[in-house]
């Protein structure tokens, strides 16, 4: 195992909602996205934060491996943009037969610069959590400051090399809760040979006191929370639209 650092936000035991089982969830340093609604801003900056090695996380994960049976999650910030040590991290948990899931924006994703990189990391990647924050480019750009071409693409890539992926989405009133978005996320997702599980979230607000500690505006702050029984709709209507491709690609082939 090489001995380079990773730049390392937090870690958090005992997590359950970043991928299969109770899991040990490493917080990477570092984005470059600014999503109107991240709970995280904390982690945007890539100057450094708590300097860790591969074999010092694994170490840490062998000592309460007994409560968190159900692997390695690595999130953020973005991970790819530590995507040397995450392969590594990663390379070292499937020596140790240990679950390793990575929850990612997929913006940084190309299939020219640094592709064999990324190639690389899927190696002993068992599952990816991939959040699509919206089904438009244009709106996306809005949400994000980001296009959404890379994400859209790298969802695309792990189907084409069936790579299990769980789907992501994060509804806030206003920006993202159409109907037809929601339609048009499921026609996507549809069309893809490796969905695993999709997550329709609520947008909520509890980041405000947060971004006030940091001196940061929150963009968001006059947008109300989303409802679960909203959240629910906005997934019935994904599913729909994600069942029906899935008939209509199977009647095709």
């Amino acid at each position: 195992m090489e001995n380079f650092s990773g730049n390392i936000h937090s870690i958090e035991t005992c997590g359950t909602v970043d991928g299969p089982g109770i899991r040990f969830v490493v917080f990477m340093q570092g984005c470059p996205m600014r999503c109107l609604y991240c709970h995280n801003p904390d982690t945007w900056s890539t100057e450094t934060n708590n300097k860790m090695t591969a074999e010092d996380l694994l170490n840490r994960y062998d000592s309460v491996k007994e409560f968190c049976k159900g692997g390695i999650t690595v999130t953020g910030g973005e991970p790819l943009m530590q995507i040397d040590f995450v392969t590594e991290l990663f390379k070292g948990a499937k020596e140790k037969n240990i679950h390793t899931a990575l929850d990612t924006s997929g913006v940084l994703f190309s299939r020219e610069a640094g592709f064999s990189k990324i190639e690389e990391l899927m190696k002993y990647t068992d599952l990816v959590l991939l959040d699509i924050k919206h089904i438009k480019d244009d709106e996306h750009k809005k949400l994000t400051s980001h296009s959404n071409k890379n994400i859209l693409d790298f969802a695309e890539y792990l189907s084409e090399i069936n790579k299990p992926a769980w789907i992501r989405h994060v509804v806030v009133p206003g920006l993202n809760d159409k109907e037809e978005y929601y339609t048009e996320l499921g026609m996507f997702i549809g069309g893809l040979n490796n969905i695993k599980a999709l997550d329709v979230l609520p947008y909520h607000d509890m980041a405000i006191p947060k971004y006030q500690n940091l001196g940061i505006d929150y963009p968001l702050k006059d947008v109300p929370p989303l409802s679960k029984e909203d959240a629910i709709k906005a997934r019935d209507v994904i599913l729909k639209s994600y069942k029906l491709t899935r008939r209509q690609k199977q009647a095709v082939n």
